[in-house]
């Protein structure tokens, strides 16, 4: 699961930062929503934040995007909690992701993101521990796989994730579906062939650093 992440003005990030931050699009979502695009700091659910998806006329573009996709609740008064992950191994088949799998991939391009540890106390009783921020070794940038759509006029992004590595399973279950730089492009583009995209899925990186946040 990946419920917090960090954006930051580091020189890999600021062009997607800003880029995102200028555009048309924030500024009609920063009118007609009422909240500021997270260009610092912690990224909550809900929040809009910079996302790289394919370009109008192709390549790579940042746009705003809105964090969960909305899922109506059965009474119509009410929402439930936005989707804020999908599982990278089931995501193709859901009816509820399987065209953005097909057609509308992202990556959501973070400094690091966080996790809590998952404990199970005495009679099996549940609780949250520390608090880790995690990246790629070696890595400056954590490219995060995700998926996008419309909806009531904005983009919004789900989290795609995956199992985690041994050294995260002590901490939590999940982890996201973190991808090597060379792969960003190849992954945004709806041209990309399903099997490549499968390809790219098995090698993401899972060989990551953590330390207490």
């Amino acid at each position: 699961m990946c419920s917090r992440y960090l954006v930051d003005l580091s020189p890999e990030l600021r062009p997607f930062i800003e880029a995102a931050r200028g555009s048309s699009l924030a500024c009609r979502m920063v009118h007609d929503l009422g909240r500021p695009v997270v260009t610092q700091g912690e990224v909550k659910p809900t929040d809009i934040a910079p996302v790289i998806a394919t370009g109008a006329h192709g390549g790579q573009a940042a746009f705003p995007m809105i964090w969960g996709f909305n899922q109506p609740d059965k009474d119509t008064t009410k929402r439930s909690h936005p989707l804020i992950n999908a599982r990278s191994e089931t995501a193709a088949v859901k009816p509820t992701f399987r065209e953005c799998w097909q057609r509308r991939r992202c990556i959501i391009p973070a400094a690091c993101y966080f996790e809590w540890e998952h404990l199970t106390g005495p009679g099996g009783t549940k609780k949250t521990g520390n608090k880790y921020a995690i990246q790629p070794a070696g890595e400056t940038v954590t490219w995060m796989a995700g998926l996008y759509r419309m909806e009531e006029g904005f983009p919004h992004f789900t989290v795609l994730t995956r199992e985690p590595s041994k050294e995260l399973s002590a901490i939590h279950d999940r982890m996201p579906l973190i991808l090597p730089g060379e792969a960003v492009s190849t992954w945004i583009d709806p041209k990309t062939s399903m099997e490549a995209v499968s390809r790219i899925v098995q090698e993401a990186c899972t060989d990551v650093v953590f330390e207490r946040a």
